[in-house]
């Protein structure tokens, strides 16, 4: 059911004819309204009888007017309070409109210009649109004549709309171009700055720099009229001294601000600061305290900087320079002064004094006449030295009479000041206060120390002296309780310190609460109205105990009691009410210092029954945990309920200022709180509830007092821990203000706990905790609490199950506490086979007591067992001398430590107890080992840089008399260098490295005192890795591949320091792995690796590469064998194909033939030989370079083309001669030479020749038997080629010398032929084997071809 409006009696209706009176009472109501309401009542006591009832009637008209400016909660339309003036100026000169416009919401204003909206932005600097604390302007700079219009503000809100216009006429004055409606221009009244109208806005606060550093005080206000080029008056001032602008001290008045900045803050700049600005009616100030703390010292307990340096007793020659000294509170005391000095425009600093100067005075001389210094001072302490204070003013050196004196004869520091005595200020601050010293000694000022109680360091309240006998001390922790003390300065220093003051905590001054607001009423049956309010905003520094409300009908002025005695709720129930009457209602709080002032009138409310189904308004709207992006919204459930019970809640939201709401919770919640979340930080929001029943959702709630989404400052959040002493289970949280009213409400799930079984609450200065007394599911909830008297100040926390499960953990551990180890029993076998039982505890007190149980046997520390503990380490063991096989079982270690205790067991049985077991007799062995010769380290392998394997050991013990062996497979290796026990370390070399070299390997080290052998198997794994580390060194050295043609095909070439087989290469052509076959054939020597292309073909063209493994990197060559590279290799390949075709094919001796024969006379000489060739060759003998004809005496005969001889029949000393014969074909062919030497008989054999051997004569029907020997002159005998797989690569023939015109070419071998004249034996064979094959000749060598005769 819906209210209905209340309708303003008649009597109170105001005529048209008394605006202008209403106008004129109205600016002055703020000021004696209630001196205007006392008056009116006793005059309508008084004079009742004689007063006209229409005098009555307007001042109650003119106090319902002013009724809308205490109920901005009602929704009301736009309405101007100031209109709008006209205007009429001259041209050129400024004009300024200004309205102020009230209504809720705040309206929106909108100008316009004969009925068109004014842009600023359409001509810029020509239009300005302000809005000041209700104050809307329109300023036009520099009118011209096309200004002249009607100006109109538009007032818009949702509640409707309100214009105000005002006409501006710009005139012209005469002979400008255009005729003036005026003909005299008048005498415009300049505006003095001292006339403006200026009210103090945000004012600044008490302040905090550090030295070194930069400040700003500011102050916003209003200014009326606000003219740009008439700014007003402001002066600032530092302890009542005015300040003047400069380099130290910036100052700026204007766009409704007035800035003082200090950007070089030293603590010269330390003291009260005064803003006074001059207005209409005198002067508007305001003052803050502006503290400077010293900066970083230079060095670590140095003192602080020294300050108001000041030049006295100025002369030409020297100048008196004297300081106030810095406050020392926890540094050592300061020694002396250091005094610079530095002349006018130089940065050059010059140390007057050597030695430090005790008193803060000081003469300095040696100053130039006319010259101008500057001054600075340095304290120093047994820590080092301050940073230097702000340099002094300008001083001239000059004679002048009138120069300022230092006065004063009296030395020494000042006595101590009198008592001191600390009372309440504000939530922040101490006001102190104390007695002068009972002897000044020309006392600069004061230093105030305070500390917290409890604490042991002081800390400075003040950095500079204070001339004062009292002072506020800002910057305290709200509800801390702290005592001071004081120091006096002089010259000379500081006094001793005063006695403490008594301990205060730090609470605001008592006073009365401020009124409470938010009247709202919660229900009405016709009879009685039952009514909420707001708790005061301040409560005076006490707890608000007492609530009056005062009632009164609408008609009328008289306030009515509504209850005698203190009302402790914000809610009341007003009884014997007249149903359909208006009724206000003011309500008035109370605390210990008193009544405070009553809230505004409420707005009227008429007495009549509620009917509507839906319920009623829920009320006291309130905040919890209010952080920077959340909060938690409280309300109380509505008295009215409606037709049935109110089942939930729908909670509203939108910033401050705006009138969109946003509801936060699509389903309406049962309880009566929610966390709203998703704010942005530092935004100010409303709020308002909703009841929900089953007929519908009823009305909305008053409100509520804006919030600002940010936290208070040192917030902390709920504690969930255990006690580490008692176990128990607990909350705590710690406030970051209290005072002493203040109490910490704790609640679950958002309803206060109370006196509770379950838990018990304690509280300790700023903390209050929590704590469980039996901790089960029972607890689990959302757990918050608030701390009254305070800026809201509060927490919560969610007890989870898991969180709780893991707390009882630990509070059944502190409660039945254990010795924690870091490590459990274990075992470790020791030198000599000892074994040692151990384990390691966190930590061991020295009245630990332990025991070892062994197969449920305790055992002691004695013979074959030692046992001991470390308390240092927490380490407590057990050492078995000799561990045999009775020794496995059980072992087991208890602890008892005070309360705590513990136990750890080792079970070492089976397999564990034996490898434990054998491990302790290794150790044993390896004890005696080493009494004797023996390997410190067994035998290892190495690779060196060129590729040799070396098996390496490390011998210990030795003597010159200790003897080493080397055997492979058990037979002894005898190296080239002798071993050398007495280094310390053997090796045994293995060149050449590869499968021949598997083996078991053993060095046997021994003498007098034992025998050590060390057994290494090169055979697995092993083999392997040293292939491996081979390859390593090898693939970094191998080189770029390397292209030779053969005869078979074309090669590629790898150098290395070392290949063999063994080694893990892969050859590759385009990416696709190649096998060895016949087309491709792999192979290498000990210095490379090679690849042949057998009969190549356009197929085998392509990129080929070479990969060497290591088992971890891959070394890898590339060849291109394709484009000129391939046509290049493939001719010569043909070439050398051809050439080794003929070099196979030509006519040869292929044996048979002596080079010498010696034969007696009268004997027959048979030359045979056998031959080959193809096709069949030709054969021609010679004689002395001359063709041998068939004859009787001389037979030559060449049978089946193979077999040639050449017979002499009876052989005479003619016969002698050098016999050759010439196998040729059309390949080539080959000449052989034979010396015979015929002797009579009864000669002496003739002697063969150096390098001849001794040969028996040859009959005639016998074959000279010669030994085959390489000739000089004659063509060598022929040397296969190796085979591709153990051979080099084959390279170009060469010419050898001889007697004949060319020789038949031979190739190069790794072994040079010796050469002889002795006729060498062919080979039966007329074929090369298989695996070789000749030389091929260059194109240009021929077989050579005797000529005939």
């Amino acid at each position: 059911m819906a209210e209905p409006a209340y309708t303003i009696p008649e009597f109170r209706q105001r005529a048209a004819e008394e605006t202008e009176e209403y106008q004129r009472v109205s600016t002055n109501v703020g000021k004696g309204l209630a001196v205007i309401q006392e008056e009116l009542s006793r005059m309508r006591i008084t004079t009742k009888a004689r007063v006209d009832s229409l005098n009555i009637q307007r001042e109650v008209r003119d106090m319902m007017a002013k009724r809308p400016e205490y109920l901005d909660d009602i929704p009301k339309m736009p309405d101007f309070l100031v209109a709008l003036r006209p205007h009429t100026v001259w041209e050129k000169t400024p004009v300024k409109l200004f309205c102020t416009v009230q209504g809720n919401p705040r309206p929106i204003v909108k100008w316009y210009k004969g009925g068109a909206p004014v842009d600023p932005l359409s001509a810029p600097g020509k239009y300005k649109i302000e809005n000041k604390y209700g104050v809307h302007s329109l300023i036009i700079s520099r009118c011209a004549v096309s200004d002249t219009a009607e100006y109109s503000a538009v007032a818009t809100n949702q509640h409707g709309t309100a214009t105000s216009k005002a006409t501006v006429t710009v005139k012209r004055a005469s002979g400008a171009g255009e005729s003036c409606h005026l003909g005299l221009v008048p005498h415009l009244t300049e505006i003095h700055p001292s006339k403006l109208e200026v009210t103090l806005l945000d004012r600044f606060k008490v302040s905090f720099g550090v030295e070194g550093g930069s400040i700003s005080l500011v102050c916003s206000m209003v200014v009326i009229p606000d003219l740009p080029n008439v700014p007003p008056i402001a002066q600032w001032y530092r302890d009542d001294k005015l300040l003047k602008a400069g380099k130290l001290a910036e100052m700026s008045v204007g766009g409704g601000a007035a800035r003082l900045t200090l950007p070089h803050l030293a603590k010269d700049d330390e003291g009260l600061y005064t803003l006074r600005i001059f207005t209409k009616d005198g002067t508007a100030e305001h003052s803050a305290y502006l503290f400077v703390s010293d900066a970083a010292p230079s060095a670590a307990g140095a003192p602080g900087a020294p300050m108001s340096v000041k030049a006295y007793d100025i002369n030409s020659d020297y100048v008196l320079v004297a300081w106030k000294p810095p406050n020392t509170v926890n540094e050592a005391a300061i020694s002396g002064y250091f005094v610079d000095r530095c002349e006018a425009g130089s940065d050059t600093w010059v140390q007057c004094n050597d030695a430090p100067v005790k008193v803060c005075k000081y003469p300095v001389h040696g100053l130039k006449v006319g010259r101008s210094y500057h001054f600075r001072v340095r304290a120093v302490n047994s820590a080092g030295i301050s940073r230097p204070s702000r340099k002094s003013d300008k001083v001239t050196a000059l004679d002048d009479a009138e120069s300022q004196r230092l006065q004063g004869t009296d030395e020494g520091v000042p006595s101590a000041p009198g008592q001191v005595i600390a009372t309440r200020n504000t939530k922040s601050s101490v006001f102190v206060q104390w007695d002068a010293p009972k002897s000044p000694k020309n006392l600069m000022g004061y230093y105030i120390d305070g500390r917290v109680v409890g604490a042991k360091e002081w800390f400075p309240c003040n950095h500079k002296p204070f001339k004062h006998t009292r002072f506020v001390v800002h910057g305290l922790i709200p509800g801390e309780t702290y005592a001071f003390r004081v120091q006096a300065v002089n010259v000379f220093g500081l006094s001793e310190e005063s006695q403490e003051s008594s301990p205060i905590a730090v609470e605001p001054a008592l006073a009365t609460p401020s009124a409470p607001f938010g009247i709202t009423m919660l229900s009405c049956d016709g009879a009685s109205i039952t009514l909420a309010w707001k708790s005061p905003k301040h409560c005076g520094g006490s707890k608000v105990n007492a609530y009056y409300v005062d009632k009164r009908n609408a008609d009328s002025l008289v306030w009515k009691e509504v209850n005698q005695s203190a009302i402790t709720e914000r809610t009341c129930t007003v009884e014997n009410l007249t149903e359909g009457t208006f009724y206000e209602f003011k309500v008035q709080a109370g605390n210990m210092a008193g009544v405070g002032v009553p809230s505004a009138p409420s707005a009227p409310m008429k007495c009549e029954a509620w009917t509507m189904d839906e319920p009623g308004p829920a009320y006291d709207l309130s905040f919890s945990e209010v952080r920077g992006h959340s909060l938690v919204v409280l309300w109380k459930a509505p008295v009215y309920t409606g037709a049935s019970a109110v089942t939930g809640y729908f909670v509203e939201m939108a910033k401050k200022g705006s009138s969109e709401f946003v509801t936060l919770n699509e389903e309406a919640v049962s309880h009566r709180y929610l966390q709203a979340t998703g704010l942005e930080e530092g935004a100010t929001y409303v709020f308002k509830v909703r009841a929900v029943n089953a007929s519908g959702v009823g009305k909305a709630s008053q409100l509520s007092e804006p919030v600002c989404a940010k936290a208070l400052p040192g917030t902390k959040e709920i504690l969930a821990s255990v006690d580490e002493e008692t176990g128990d289970i607990f909350l705590s949280l710690e406030a970051c203000e209290i005072c002493e009213t203040s109490k910490f409400v704790w609640s679950k799930n958002y309803k206060p706990i109370g006196d509770c079984p379950r838990v018990s609450v304690s509280t300790k200065g700023r903390t209050s905790r929590l704590t469980f007394t039996s901790p089960d599911k029972d607890d689990l909830g959302r757990y918050s609490v608030v701390v009254t008297d305070t800026d809201g100040v509060s927490g919560s926390h969610t007890l989870t199950e898991d969180a709780l499960n893991t707390m009882l953990e630990l509070s059944y551990a502190i409660r039945h506490p254990v010795v924690p180890l870091k490590h459990g029993l274990n075992y470790e076998i020791l030198e000599k086979g000892h074994v040692r039982f151990w384990l390691q505890a966190v930590k061991l007190s020295p009245s630990v007591s332990y025991r070892f149980i062994v197969n449920d046997k305790e055992v002691t520390s004695g013979e074959g067992h030692k046992i001991s503990h470390d308390v240092a380490t927490g380490v407590i063991q057990m050492t078995v001398d000799h561990f045999t096989r009775a020794n496995e079982g059980t072992y087991t270690v208890q602890i008892h430590d005070g309360k705590a205790k513990t136990q750890s067991s080792l079970v070492l049985v089976g397999d564990v107890f034996k490898a434990a077991l054998k491990e302790a007799e290794f150790q044993r062995k390896e004890h005696i080992r080493k009494q004797g010769p023996h390997f410190s380290e067994y035998l290892y392998f190495t690779v060196t840089e060129d590729c040799t394997v070396m098996l390496a050991c490390k011998v210990a013990n030795v003597k010159k008399e200790t003897t080493f062996h080397w055997y492979k497979e058990d037979d002894e290796i005898v190296p080239e260098t002798p071993p050398n026990v007495m280094s310390g370390a053997c090796a045994l070399p293995i060149p050449l490295f590869s499968r021949k070299d598997h083996g078991v390997y053993k060095a046997v080290l021994g003498d007098d005192r034992g025998k050590d052998t060390s057994v290494f198997d090169i055979s697995g794994q092993v083999f392997d890795d040293i292939i491996n580390a081979i390859a390593h060194i090898a693939g970094a050295s191998a080189s770029d591949l390397v292209l030779q043609c053969t005869p078979e095909g074309i090669r590629l070439q790898c150098y290395m320091s070392y290949y063999t087989e063994e080694m893990k290469t892969v050859w590759k052509h385009k990416e696709s792995k190649i096998a060895s076959s016949e087309k491709m054939r792999i192979g290498g020597t000990a210095e490379m690796a090679w690849m042949q292309i057998c009969d190549p073909s356009d197929k085998e063209k392509g990129h080929y590469s070479i990969e060497i493994s290591d088992g971890v990197k891959t070394h890898t060559r590339t060849f291109d064998l394709s484009g000129q590279a391939y046509t290049d290799a493939y001719e010569e390949y043909l070439r050398l194909k051809a050439a080794a075709f003929a070099e196979k094919n030509r006519g040869r001796v292929v044996g048979g033939l002596p080079d010498v024969v010696t034969i007696m006379e009268q004997k027959s000489l048979s030359l045979t030989c056998t031959v080959w060739g193809e096709p069949t060759p030709e054969v021609t003998w010679f004689k002395n370079e001359q063709e041998v004809a068939s004859t009787e005496h001389t037979k030559v005969t060449f049978d089946g083309g193979k077999f040639a001889s050449l017979v002499i029949n009876q052989v005479t000393p003619d016969d002698s001669g050098k016999y050759s014969i010439n196998v040729r074909n059309k390949y080539g062919g080959e000449f052989v030479e034979i010396t015979v030497s015929v002797y009579r008989h009864g000669e002496k054999i003739p002697e063969p020749k150096l390098g001849q051997p001794k040969t028996p004569a040859a009959t005639p029907a016998a074959t000279p038997a010669a030994t085959p020997v390489p000739r000089s002159p004659a063509p060598p005998s022929k040397t296969p080629t190796p085979t591709p797989s153990k051979s080099h690569t084959p390279a170009p023939s060469v010419k050898s010398p001889g007697s004949t015109p060319a020789s038949t070419p031979v190739p190069k071998s790794p072994t040079p032929v010796p050469k002889s004249p002795t006729p060498t034996p062919k080979s039966p064979t007329p074929t090369p084997s298989r695996g070789v094959k000749s030389p091929t000749p260059p194109r240009f060598m021929k077989s050579p071809t005797p000529p005939r005769k």
